[in-house]
């Protein structure tokens, strides 16, 4: 970290100063993260499966001086680099190209003490991009009291991570939930990470369990899906490391946790997170889990159902989630309005709809652009799509509106059949009929079309806006 730091320094790197990182899970990943920040420069960890046209826009929206890359990446972003307005220094882990600089070697040759800048709790620590479903992404800008914060309030506290744990994440460490799950908080009790720069594939998932024997493994539930597709798993590897399996980026269908828990005698422990609030503020907590539930809010953070004018809803009524707590972000980097939108106060508007029961548990009826009005009634995709989800013949599913004959709004399903399953006619009447049997009515989806697979982010969320676009 240190001679990173250093490193950087010697390379004409300031005091606020942003570093982008392309780069995969690693090593150099924690050192170039922790040592821009005790530089006082501001590290920026970028989605390592995007494209040219991404980074571009990603260099020139943050004008970041420096771009420390792996090797592998480089081929996709190499071509768009004399292009970046204010890129000075290119440093690649690996093999470096004309005019580049090797990680190696430039760190290797740096001292390896470095005091750390006089930033204060509130200085500008990273940014992530969050990307929504439409626009350009946006520079979240996280400050130094950000991390500090979740690891104390969600891993210590819900968790109960201590410096015995191992941690194991399938979501990357350029994701504000991967960052949390295998970096910063590892780091804050004094715990150890695995890092597996690989794809998360269900196998490869399961492997690296066995292999690193981690306490506590983080999914996300199509990735859990496609684990619980994988063949006699529970007698092929050994999971007995694990006494936790935390979920979020979406929700978690109670199906799902059910059929986890009982191949695997393990609970998955679901919340919901966002890139703005950096982690968790709503989970379920060992042993108080309510399937098909956010759960909880986590101590620290407060939230609020509003209508669309602003008040509160009765208990049980759908609305729009808001939260308050100190892990928000400062602001959208260069994006005012933006700003003032999302962040009202000391409260931020999440995008999401939610109702919250007697109890105090809150459930999750999907993004604000993603619910459906049928009849004049609010409809959650993610209802329909839990219901589909409990079909013996279903491996995934999405939901969407679809305009009839009437222009009236009625939900289309696209529906992933798991292996040896053949798609007929009397298949699509049947899980009509189950979604009827299982819901009111009135929610089952008017159209069933069978798809090879669902368009996913590179965390696994399914996309059901490319779905809607695919319609119109």
């Amino acid at each position: 970290m240190n001679r990173v730091g250093n490193a950087l320094g010697s390379l004409g790197v300031e005091m606020e100063n942003r570093v982008l990182l392309l780069l995969l899970d690693s090593p150099e990943f924690v050192a170039s993260f922790w040592g821009a920040i005790k530089l006082g420069a501001v590290p920026i960890p970028i989605n390592t499966m995007m494209r040219s046209q991404d980074y571009h826009y990603f260099l020139n929206d943050s004008r970041a001086k420096v771009l420390i890359a792996s090797k592998p990446l480089m081929a996709e972003i190499a071509p768009i680099l004399p292009y970046a307005k204010y890129l000075r220094h290119v440093i690649v882990a690996g093999e470096p190209g004309p005019g580049q600089l090797a990680f190696d070697d430039l760190v290797q040759s740096a001292s390896s003490k470095l005091k750390a800048a006089e930033t204060t709790a509130d200085d500008a620590a990273f940014w992530m991009y969050s990307s929504g479903s439409t626009g350009f992404p946006k520079g979240v800008v996280h400050l130094q009291h950000d991390m500090v914060y979740c690891a104390d309030l969600y891993a210590r506290g819900v968790l109960g991570m201590t410096e015995h744990d191992r941690t194991f994440s399938a979501a990357k460490l350029f994701f504000a939930y991967g960052l949390g799950n295998n970096l910063y908080f590892p780091f804050r009790v004094g715990a150890q990470c695995v890092l597996y720069p690989g794809r998360p594939l269900p196998e490869a998932m399961f492997e690296a369990i066995q292999r690193y024997r981690p306490t506590i493994f983080y999914g996300v539930p199509t990735l859990y899906a496609a684990m619980l597709a994988v063949k006699e798993a529970e007698a092929r590897y050994d999971l007995s490391s694990l006494r936790l399996c935390v979920s979020a980026g979406e929700a978690l269908p109670a199906e799902l946790f059910k059929r986890w828990q009982a191949r695997f005698g393990l609970e998955l422990l679901d919340g919901i997170g966002t890139t703005e609030i950096l982690h968790i503020f709503i989970s379920n907590r060992p042993g108080k889990i309510k399937p098909g539930s956010s759960g909880t809010t986590v101590p620290g953070y407060e939230a609020m159902i509003v209508d669309e004018t602003g008040q509160p809803v009765k208990p049980g009524e759908i609305g729009n989630l808001k939260i308050k707590g100190d892990s928000i972000g400062a602001a959208y980097w260069n994006q005012h309005e933006k700003t003032k939108q999302t962040i009202q106060g000391e409260w931020i508007q999440t995008g999401d709809k939610y109702y919250q029961d007697e109890q105090g548990y809150f459930w999750h009826c999907g993004r604000s652009d993603d619910m459906l009005k049928v009849g004049g009634i609010w409809v959650s995709p993610v209802e329909v799509e839990s219901t589909l989800f409990g079909h013996p013949a279903v491996l995934e599913v999405a939901v969407v509106g679809k305009e009839d004959a009437d222009g009236l709004v009625k939900p289309r399903a696209f529906v992933v059949l798991k292996e040896g399953v053949t798609s007929t006619s009397e298949l699509e009447a049947e899980l009509k009929a189950f979604v009827k049997d299982k819901i009111a009515p009135y929610k089952y989806p008017r159209w069933i079309e069978f798809v090879a697979e669902l368009p996913k982010t590179a965390t696994g969320k399914i996309q059901r806006f490319k779905l809607r676009q695919s319609e119109s």
